[in-house]
């Protein structure tokens, strides 16, 4: 059995989909928070409430009681963590919700992981976490990481955390550094999604700058294969950019 935390929101949703079809027992945790509206997350698992191999849980990584009586009622095997305070502006305004929601939110799972001794743990880590190096393409062992955000900096912090307890506790973990997702689902506040949204409408997308910025989208039916193959590949402890 699989538990994927944040798995009503558009990475999660996605990747629940992709489980069930494959026949996976997939458990939910999910907060529905208001950082956009929860009943788009709501609309994005409707479909799966009635399917017996998918459980909903309400509730939030930062109650640590609430992961362990997850992990007592069910036998979770591995666990995707994509819970997350989101949005690297936003993260700038308000940094303390970023450290308290990304980072110990992530060691909370963390401790129970290794209390109940998880076959793989797959942390969802950022492209953030490169900030403004120059250095093209984003190579994975680079050592000149420097976040530029709060945001990033609380997925750097989690990816030590990973390596940490991957390292003292002989957690098997794959952090997977996504670049910037799009597709169906996809978060309202997004480039593409209010692009869309915007060309639908007939109303001109705006363009910052000179327009002659680039940037990295992955779509989401990729990204969610380059997920599976992280939950089923045998690895000790890996960083991987999916992008």
């Amino acid at each position: 059995m699989i538990l994927i935390t944040g798995g009503a929101g558009f990475i999660g949703s996605n990747l629940v989909k992709k489980l069930i079809d494959d026949k996976k027992e997939v458990v939910v945790l999910d907060n529905f928070d208001s950082f956009y509206p929860p009943e788009i997350k709501r609309r994005n698992i409707r479909s799966f409430l009635s399917n017996p191999r998918f459980t909903l849980i309400e509730g939030d990584i930062q109650d640590k009681s609430v992961i362990d009586s997850i992990f007592k009622s069910f036998s979770i095997k591995k666990v995707v963590h994509l819970a997350a305070r989101a949005g690297v502006r936003p993260s700038i305004k308000d940094p303390f919700i970023y450290e308290k929601v990304n980072i110990e939110g992530t060691l909370n799972l963390l401790e129970v992981c290794k209390k109940y001794r998880i076959e793989k743990f797959i942390f969802a880590s950022s492209s953030s976490v490169y900030g403004n190096i120059q250095t093209i393409p984003f190579c994975e062992d680079t050592d000149r990481l420097f976040p530029i955000s709060p945001y990033g900096v609380t997925k750097l912090a989690g990816e030590f955390l990973c390596k940490n307890y991957s390292y003292l506790y002989k957690i098997p973990t794959v952090c997977i550094r996504i670049f910037t997702a799009y597709g169906p689902s996809q978060r309202p506040e997004m480039a593409i999604h209010k692009f869309t949204r915007l060309i639908y409408e007939g109303k001109p997308v705006p363009v910052f700058g000179k327009g002659n910025f680039k940037r990295d989208y992955t779509y989401i039916d990729d990204l969610v294969e380059g997920m599976v193959s992280a939950i089923d590949r045998k690895l000790d402890f890996e960083i991987i950019n999916l992008g």
